[in-house]
């Protein structure tokens, strides 16, 4: 049976599809079938992590929810593309990426954003997924801030991951957010700090965070300059194995696998 993780974030910028991807990557470095679904549909990016160049996609998340295609259409195999810092192939046998990119063309978001389209066609896509690639995870990375497209993929997720920065702003948009999810009875809940100083005390900033919200801290993942330049065009955890955030992206995954 696939579990449901859904990444989410009250606030953009703070890394959350970064965390994502290096998540499915770890994740199907342990042999797992992973797939992502990009439902940031105003904002898609995901796929430059995996070096997908979306001109070459026939079909994406957009087409499915017109009913132009099957949701597995959309699923583009991006398995290859988890290489370490030589480009080779990580993944063993057994292990699969799978991404169902959002179109980056104006036209298509201003349609969505204009158009709107039915949420449980969204739904409906998650299990078809899971079932047409024989998952055993399935990723949402959402839309930041509290709209029906992020409310429902929380309320089918068997896990939530709030990705937050140590700001003050992140911090009372996680609340409202932790709040709804707790409404919403989701099974587990994780809290990730991301981008924090290295000049930080990690542990003493996890145990603030935790006495606040009382939920459980899954990581600190640390700001550096390596991680800003190699962050935005693939993945820290196949490219630097040693790295603290890859660590940190392990630490994560034990407490979701």
């Amino acid at each position: 049976m696939t579990k449901i993780i859904s990444t989410h974030s009250y606030r953009g910028g703070t890394g959350k599809s970064n965390v994502t991807a290096n998540l499915a990557a770890v994740l199907a470095l342990r042999g797992h079938r992973v797939g992502i679904v990009d439902t940031d549909i105003q904002s898609p990016g995901i796929h430059t992590l995996f070096k997908v160049d979306l001109n070459t996609v026939n079909n994406t998340l957009n087409n499915y929810l017109w009913g132009h295609c099957s949701v597995t259409d959309t699923a583009v195999d991006v398995t290859e593309n988890v290489v370490d810092g030589d480009g080779n192939p990580t993944v063993p046998d057994g292990g699969k990426v799978f991404l169902v990119p959002s179109s980056i063309k104006t036209g298509e978001i201003a349609r969505i954003l204009k158009e709107k389209y039915d949420v449980e066609d969204l739904n409906r896509g998650f299990v078809d997924l899971c079932r047409g690639l024989e998952l055993d995870y399935l990723l949402i990375d959402t839309h930041p801030g509290v709209n029906e497209e992020t409310l429902l993929s929380i309320a089918i997720s068997d896990a939530l991951l709030l990705i937050l920065r140590p700001d003050i702003q992140d911090y009372q948009g996680t609340a409202v957010t932790l709040e709804l999810a707790r409404k919403l009875e989701v099974p587990q809940l994780f809290l990730v700090v991301n981008k924090a100083l290295e000049t930080f005390d990690f542990n003493e900033l996890a145990q603030r965070i935790f006495s606040n919200y009382r939920t459980p801290v899954a990581a600190v993942l640390p700001l550096s300059t390596d991680l800003i330049q190699i962050g935005s065009t693939g993945l820290i955890s196949t490219q630097q194995p040693d790295h603290g955030f890859t660590r940190a992206i392990e630490t994560i995954v034990d407490s979701i696998e």
